[in-house]
């Protein structure tokens, strides 16, 4: 009989503790999968029950993918030192804690502060699903326990936009948030009691805080000053500076430090740099979209919350049974084609959504759209996470995952912040249905003018891979604001593709 070396992953995914450490990634997953998918939907009435304007809004939107985007690559790395069982838990009971606050809320600024620390708790518990699946079932077992987690994630996924609707529409909005809490108190006794911790022996205790400081400091300057760039105060103009000014600091901090967030030398890959230029045109428009369109809907088209959110569901559908598909497909004719195609498919959607106005139908006007942008997403989120962690070596495959997953929420974040701006939405715009109709279709032709500069960067730079190159653990996948992360993992873990390597669903948006 072979007994797994000292340290290896040892747990047989059919045993009693491997479906406890199943469910507790599941459950973990599932709090940042719901948040990201519900909170959109509750937008107007939030907006209505704080007297708020569009601006608290887009704060509500962009402060959680503020520290989100700005602290996932620490969050990794405090897992691979600390414990990747130790930091998953506090994030997850960090993530809960910021719910609790936003659900009690008593004013915007409350809501928007809870929404940051959300964020840095999502920091915390994104990292760690799929690591914690890594570190612990054993590796022939290790395919399946990856697909068992894909399908109860894309389940989750397409009952968020009904479950959140119904909340919004029947307790309100504040149980949006409550909902984390019930399920971080079944998820933290199950990860301690029978989820073993595991750590990556060769991380070291040295972390860029600066680096992160700098780019989340940048980030929340550039936000402020497109989210209020209206006004052209003087604060918004030295925010717009200051921004820029840091942005450049970070960039001169991370190729002087000798142990960066973000290596410089990773951009070395031509073919990596090219691939996250395509991530941040594409994500920019997906956020952008999603955000919008929900309001659109309810505030001019008249939906219920619940229709608003169960609208969305083709993308998901689409995307939970066909991304396995695309994945394999890349595989045979290269990404070149799919990074291409799959914006442009997306394009189209945006504009057929220009038809969505008052009294749309969902069966002429709104299911063609999201069908056309559910089939453009399919045929680019797999070949996309493909090629990033393809463009680099096996060793840096988590690294790689990690930041291409923070330039897509990071461009999400700018997105929401710059497209209201663009459009030429006034701060009371979403309470008039008629003014925002207008700009909402301005919006439109924004988004798919980022998917069509996406493709055109993807058919000039994108290459096939060398042969032999590293592949995702997840296969399927179905979240919209973010690429799936991928665990760290050494050249020793790659080999050809695993059949059986994706189940029939997909994890969460923050989710890896």
């Amino acid at each position: 009989m072979t007994h797994p070396a000292p340290g290896e992953p040892d747990v047989p995914l059919a045993s009693a503790r491997g479906r406890w450490i199943l469910l507790t990634t599941v459950l973990g997953s599932s709090m940042a999968l719901l948040d990201s998918t519900v909170v959109n939907v509750a937008l107007p009435r939030i907006g209505r029950d704080l007297g708020a304007d569009l601006a608290v809004l887009q704060w509500t939107v962009n402060a959680y993918l503020l520290t989100l985007a700005g602290l996932i690559l620490v969050g990794g790395a405090l897992g691979d030192r600390f414990g990747r069982r130790r930091v998953f838990v506090l994030g997850v009971v960090w993530f809960a804690a910021g719910s609790l606050f936003c659900g009690i809320a008593p004013n915007a600024g409350v809501l928007i502060a809870a929404r940051a620390l959300q964020g840095i708790g999502g920091a915390l518990l994104t990292p760690g699903s799929l690591a914690l699946i890594q570190g612990s079932i054993r590796s022939e077992d290790r395919a399946r326990a990856v697909g068992l987690w894909s399908g109860f994630g894309g389940v989750g996924a397409a009952v968020g936009p009904f479950l959140g609707g119904w909340l919004v529409d029947g307790p309100g909005w504040r149980w949006v948030f409550l909902l984390n809490v019930p399920l971080a108190a079944a998820c933290v006794p199950v990860a301690l009691r029978h989820v073993p911790e595991s750590r990556d022996p060769t991380a070291h205790g040295r972390f860029d805080v600066v680096g992160a400081a700098l780019g989340a400091a940048a980030l929340a300057l550039l936000t402020y000053a497109l989210i209020e760039a209206r006004s052209a105060t003087v604060p918004v103009v030295c925010a717009a500076v200051g921004g820029v000014v840091l942005a450049g600091v970070f960039v001169r901090v991370e190729r002087r430090r000798a142990d960066p967030m973000v290596p410089p030398s990773i951009f070395g890959s031509r073919q990596f740099t090219a691939v996250n230029l395509v991530t941040l045109c594409v994500y920019a428009a997906i956020g952008g979209f999603f955000f919008l369109v929900v309001l659109q809907l309810q505030v001019v088209s008249g939906y219920s919350a619940l229709a608003a959110g169960a609208a969305l569901l083709p993308t998901t559908v689409l995307m939970l049974l066909l991304s396995a598909r695309s994945g394999a497909l890349g595989e045979r004719i290269g990404p070149r084609i799919p990074l291409t195609v799959g914006p442009l498919l997306c394009a189209g959607g945006i504009l057929l959504m220009l038809r969505v106005g008052p009294g749309a139908s969902y069966v002429r006007d709104v299911l063609p759209a999201m069908f056309v942008m559910g089939m453009g997403l399919v045929t680019l989120v797999a070949p996309l996470t493909a090629t990033v962690l393809a463009s680099v070596d096996p060793g840096r495959a988590g690294l790689a995952s990690g930041i291409n997953n923070a330039a897509a929420r990071a461009a999400g974040l700018l997105a929401v912040a710059a497209l209201p701006l663009l459009a030429g939405m006034g701060p009371d715009a979403y309470l008039s249905a008629e003014l925002f109709d207008d700009a909402f279709g301005w919006a439109m032709v924004w988004c798919a003018g980022a998917m069509v500069l996406g493709a055109a960067v993807a058919w000039v730079t994108v290459r096939r891979p060398a042969p032999g190159a590293c592949h995702p653990e997840c296969r399927t996948y179905c979240a919209v604001n973010a690429p799936p992360l991928e665990p760290p993992r050494h050249a020793a873990d790659e080999g050809p593709p695993k059949p059986g390597a994706a189940g029939p669903g997909a994890p969460g948006p923050g989710a890896r």
